[in-house]
Parts: C-alpha cells; structure tokens; sequence
C-alpha cells in the first residue's frame, strides 16, 4: 500500500470516528428532550446526571458531559455546581420601561419568591456613586445588596445605593419582610427613571452569588430614579443571561408608566 494510499485510509477512519462520536452525542441531546418534552422531566425538575447517562447510554463521560454543555448553552437545561442539571423553565421577562416589583412579579408568575440580604449599611460615597446620585465624593449613602430568588434560584443580585435625603430611615428597616426596591416604591413618590441594560461577564464574587460560572454572561440593568430633582436610588440589577430577560411591551406614542 503506498504512502499516499494509507494516508487517505486513515483520514476516512478519523473522519468515520467523528461521525460516530457527533452522533451519540447528538443521541445524548435528544435522549434528554426527549424526556422534556414528554413531560416526564417537567421545568425545574432534575434531569440525568452525567453518571447516569453514561450508565444508561453506554456512552463517555466526555460525550455526556459535551451533550449537557450544550443543552446548557442553548436554554434547554440549567445547570449548577455541585447540585445538578435541571430542565430549564421558560425564561421570566422583568418590565424594562417601568420600575416593578421583583417579587411580585414572581408571585404573579404563581412561583415562589425569596430574599437573600447580604448587607444594608452607611458608608462614603465613592466617586461613581456619588456622581450618579448628585452628591460629594464621602458624602454618605445607604448600600444595601441582596440576591433575589425564584423558586429558590438566583435570577437577580441587586447592589443599591440609596441617597439618605431621600429615604433617611432606609437603613433601618426590616427587608427580611419587604424587599429594598418595595420599601422604596411605596415609601418615595417617583417622578423620573433612567435606566440603561448592558450585557456583561460577571465578577467572580458576582457569579459566586448567582450560583453561576464567571464565563456566563449577564443582562445587567442600571437605574436611577429621582423624587422632584432630588436623586433617591442608584441600582445595578444583574441578571444571569440564560435565566432572565429584559422586555417591555406598550402603545406607540404613550408614556410607560412608572409603578
């Protein structure tokens, strides 16, 4: 056989054993919608881990573990460190042109809403912050963080800065009862919003608490809201992209309303 010969023998068998390899991949995949959508792996359900599908499929841990990447890459599963994988639910939408309530539109989704409050303080204005609500760099603000959870997922870490003038009693309130955004929205008349969404690679310490990788991308939504021209908050929302999304439907030629 010459040299020639052999060496397109050998580039039809690599290109044999690709094929094979894609297509138990793609079995793995469609294994898995499969039991989607039939229902028997309903939304939020845990779906089969990598161990499992190897022990059912007799496939590679490489090959399930590439299938349920890719799963995860296109919305169709979710899945977290250390946990699992679950069969992902239609992505909420959160209003984009009117301040709402996280957690009512959670429960008005018929889900479950819950609050982590990581902290609520006074401290120095930084520069950023300070520009952004009108102020002087050291002036005091209130900072308060806190991820916001539906159905005990993390779909929303919000870090806000409040201008005391505004909300003077904002740090002493009791958010494990009312959520920061609420407690403004029905204490503090508003009569401007600004928002602005950019699409980011979370910080470490972000990722972290949304109990994603850093390597996800994130919708992040930017506010600032005034009560006659005093500033009352500035407000980055993060959202992890493959879990939220950020809409707004409304008449052409009307004013979204600010609720």
């Amino acid at each position: 056989m010459t040299r020639t010969l052999r060496r397109a023998n050998d580039g039809r068998r690599r290109r044999t054993a690709a094929k094979k390899t894609l297509a138990r991949y793609e079995a793995v995949k469609e294994y898995v919608r499969k039991r989607i959508r039939s229902g028997k792996w309903r939304p939020g359900a845990r779906v089969a881990s990598e161990h499992e599908l190897v022990a059912t499929l007799g496939v590679s841990r490489m090959t399930a573990n590439r299938a349920l990447r890719e799963l995860a890459a296109s919305g169709e599963v979710v899945r977290f460190v250390g946990i699992g994988t679950f069969a992902a639910e239609e992505k909420p939408q959160s209003a984009l042109l009117r301040v709402a309530s996280v957690a009512d539109e959670i429960r008005a989704r018929g889900h479950e809403y819950s609050c982590d409050v990581l902290r609520v303080g006074r401290e120095p204005a930084a520069a950023a912050v300070a520009a952004a609500l009108d102020l002087r760099p050291g002036n005091p603000v209130y900072h308060s963080v806190c991820v916001h959870r539906e159905n005990g997922v993390p779909i929303q870490l919000e870090d806000r800065y409040v201008n005391p003038a505004a909300a003077p009693d904002f740090a002493v309130q009791d958010f494990s009862r009312i959520p920061p955004a609420e407690y403004l929205l029905r204490t503090v008349p508003l009569d401007e919003v600004e928002h602005v969404v950019d699409a980011v690679m979370p910080a470490r310490e972000e990722a972290w608490l949304l109990g994603i990788r850093p390597t996800v991308p994130c919708l992040v939504l930017t506010r600032r809201t005034w009560s006659g021209r005093t500033p009352v908050t500035w407000v980055r929302c993060i959202h992890p992209g493959p879990r939220y999304r950020l809409g707004a439907r409304f008449k052409a030629g009307a004013s979204p309303g600010v609720g």
